[in-house]
């Protein structure tokens, strides 16, 4: 937890009190690693070792990665209140992450999911946000090159990061349709266990 964030690596989201942030899954990633590693300054190649699995990515997507977790953080280039560039160095966070005692206990958009599932349940205690969900599933990648299998997938977070932008709109966290990632699906079925009105596959 820092500021009134929870990054929870278990469920790989990121609240922001009752709000889940859409992130990318690298985007997460390095947030984590930046958090992980917040005594020391991380340089670019330990995060192309560390993110990226050793590739070497363009300083254009180092940069855009960076300022979407940024972003993310409700952070700037300009502020650098919780991550700092060091000129020629590399980056560092610099946020005072604690330790949740209880994580559980913290609602998460999960917990409107389950509940949606145990609706005909009298136990469910939490309901679904009254405003229209949509859920995005993963694409599937028809080219035959598994190298565009991160391209499949960024096009998707692209199109969840800009739904949640609508705020009159409950948006499906990517963690729970990528579960749908490669598995021949029913749209209407995941549509009830997702609990949303809307499917894109």
């Amino acid at each position: 937890m820092f500021e009134d964030f929870v990054l929870d690596t278990d469920r790989r989201e990121l609240t922001r009190g009752p709000e889940l942030i859409a992130i990318g899954p690298q985007v997460f990633d390095l947030l984590v690693y930046l958090v992980k590693n917040r005594e020391r300054v991380v340089t670019k190649d330990n995060l192309f070792e560390e993110v990226w699995g050793g590739r070497i990515v363009s300083e254009s997507t180092l940069t855009s990665h960076i300022n979407a977790v940024r972003k993310a953080v409700a952070d700037s280039g300009e502020e650098q209140r919780l991550i700092r560039t060091i000129a020629r160095k590399g980056f560092r966070f610099v946020g005072e992450p604690r330790q949740a005692q209880t994580p559980s206990d913290t609602p998460s958009h999960h917990d409107f999911e389950n509940a949606a599932k145990q609706a005909t349940k009298p136990t469910a205690t939490l309901a679904l946000p009254s405003k229209p969900s949509i859920a995005v599933l993963p694409f599937q990648n028809l080219s035959g090159d598994p190298d565009q299998e991160y391209f499949a997938d960024g096009v998707v977070e692209d199109i969840i990061t800009a739904l949640s932008r609508m705020r009159w709109l409950f948006v499906i966290a990517r963690n729970s349709s990528f579960t749908y990632k490669g598995r021949p699906v029913d749209v209407k079925q995941v549509g009830r266990e997702l609990a949303a009105c809307r499917t894109w596959a």
